[in-house]
C-alpha cells in the first residue's frame, strides 16, 4: 500500500506572497534558475506558515512568520535556522536547511529556504486510501518514542549548540514564561488555567540534563514513508525548537496523546490517531522512551500537566490573533473552545495524575 504525498494546496488568502521579488532573490542567490517559481502552501500548519516553492524542476519548501504576529520572542526565523543546520547532519530525520535571507525587503518578513522531504503526514483524519492496522500502529508509536529518544541523545555541545539556549533554570522559566503568555494573550475566563499555573509553579523538579529539545512533537509533525508509514522519514516544524531539559519536551509530546478512557471532550479535540485499535499507552510511551534514552522520567504529572497547559497557551495565542482580525484562517474561530478543553484536562491530571 502506497499513501498519498503531503501536499501542497492553493495559498490561503491573506497569505500570499511577492512571486517577484521572490524569483529575483531564488535567481540571485541559486545560479542556473531561470522561470518563475510556483506557490503553493501547506495549509495544515496553524504558527509559522509553510509554501512549496517550485522553479526549474526544483522543489524548495519556504518557512515564514504568520501575519499578524505581535510576539516579539516567537517565529524567528534565524533561530530555526541555525538549530536545523546544526542538527540535519547528526539527526537525519531533520531536513537540510538551504538559504536565510534576513532581508524584509524581499517578502516583507525575514525566511528561510529547505530541502523538500517526500512522504506522508498523519493527521486526525487518516489519509485517503490509509487503514492503520493494528501492527502498522504499534510500530508507528515505536519509531514515535524511538525517534525523540533519538533526538534527546544528540551531543548538542558537539554540534555546536552550546550557546543555542540557556538550559539552566530552563524548567522554572519555561513556566513562568507560559503563565505570563496566557494571560497576555487571554480572552475568556478560565480559572483552571489559573488554577494549573499555581500548581505548576509549585511543583517545579529539579532539572534533568539538557538536550535538543522539537517542543512541539507530535504525529503531524512527522512525515511517514509512503510505503510503509509505520516509519518516521522526517520531523518537521522546528519553530520551537532549543536546549532545554528533555522530559519538557516528553510531556509536550504526551499532551497530543489522547486514549480511548480519556474524556469524551478531551477525544473530540483529538490532533492524532492515538486513539485507534494498536495505538500505545501515554505509558507505554513513556517506558520506550525511557528504555531508549536510559533517563528517569520522575514526575510524570508535572511533564504531562506542563504540556497540557503549554498548548492551551498555544492555542490561546492563535486565537486571539484571530479575534484581533490578524489571520482570517476560519479554523481558529472556535479554538477558545479547545482551550477550555485542554485547561480542564490538564486541571484533572494534576490532581489525579496520568491515566
Amino acid at each position: 500500500m502506497r499513501l498519498p504525498l503531503d501536499s501542497a494546496e492553493a495559498v490561503r488568502t491573506g497569505e500570499e506572497l511577492d512571486s517577484a521579488a521572490l524569483a529575483t532573490y531564488l535567481k540571485a542567490n541559486q545560479p542556473g534558475l531561470e522561470s518563475e517559481p510556483t506557490i503553493r502552501q501547506f495549509r495544515q500548519g496553524h504558527s509559522n506558515l509553510t509554501y512549496l516553492i517550485t522553479i526549474d524542476g526544483f522543489d524548495y519548501v519556504l518557512r515564514r512568520p504568520p501575519f499578524g504576529n505581535l510576539v516579539k520572542t516567537a517565529h524567528d526565523m534565524s533561530r530555526e535556522f541555525r538549530i536545523l543546520q546544526a542538527l540535519a547532519p547528526a539527526f537525519w530525520p531533520a531536513p537540510r536547511p538551504l538559504l536565510y535571507c534576513e532581508d524584509p525587503a524581499v517578502i516583507g518578513v525575514p525566511f528561510y529556504l529547505m530541502e523538500r522531504r517526500h512522504g506522508a503526514v498523519i493527521r486526525r483524519e487518516l489519509p485517503k486510501g490509509l487503514d492503520l492496522t493494528a501492527d502498522v500502529a504499534g510500530r508507528l508509536c515505536q519509531a514515535m518514542a524511538d525517534t525523540l529518544a533519538a533526538l534527546h541523545r544528540v551531543d548538542y555541545r558537539a554540534i555546536g549548540l552550546s550557546t543555542f539556549g540557556r538550559p539552566e533554570g530552563y524548567v522554572a522559566r519555561q513556566v513562568k514564561g507560559w503563565s505570563e503568555r496566557y494571560l497576555a494573550a487571554a480572552t475568556d475566563q478560565l480559572p483552571e488555567m489559573e488554577a494549573v499555573s499555581s500548581w505548576l509553579a509549585s511543583r517545579k523538579p529539579e532539572e534533568r540534563g539538557a538536550a535538543v529539545i522539537h517542543n512541539d512533537f507530535k504525529f503531524d509533525n512527522v512525515m511517514v514513508a509512503v510505503d510503509d508509514p509505520g516509519r518516521i522519514v522526517a520531523v518537521l516544524d522546528w519553530e520551537m525548537a532549543t536546549i532545554g531539559d528533555p522530559l519538557m519536551d516528553l510531556g509536550s509530546a504526551l499532551s497530543y496523546w489522547i486514549e480511548p478512557g480519556d474524556p469524551a471532550p478531551l477525544r473530540s479535540i483529538a490532533m492524532g490517531p492515538t486513539a485507534m485499535v494498536g495505538m500505545w499507552s501515554r505509558r507505554r510511551f513513556v517506558d520506550r522512551y525511557a528504555e531508549r534514552t536510559g533517563f528517569s522520567v520522575g514526575d510524570l504529572d508535572f511533564y504531562y500537566v506542563f504540556g497540557l497547559f503549554k498548548l492551551a497557551v498555544i492555542l490561546q495565542q492563535i486565537y486571539a490573533r484571530y479575534l484581533r482580525g490578524a489571520t482570517r484562517d476560519e479554523r481558529f474561530a472556535t479554538m477558545n473552545a479547545t482551550v477550555a478543553v485542554l485547561a480542564r484536562q490538564a486541571a484533572l491530571a494534576a490532581e489525579r495524575g496520568v491515566s
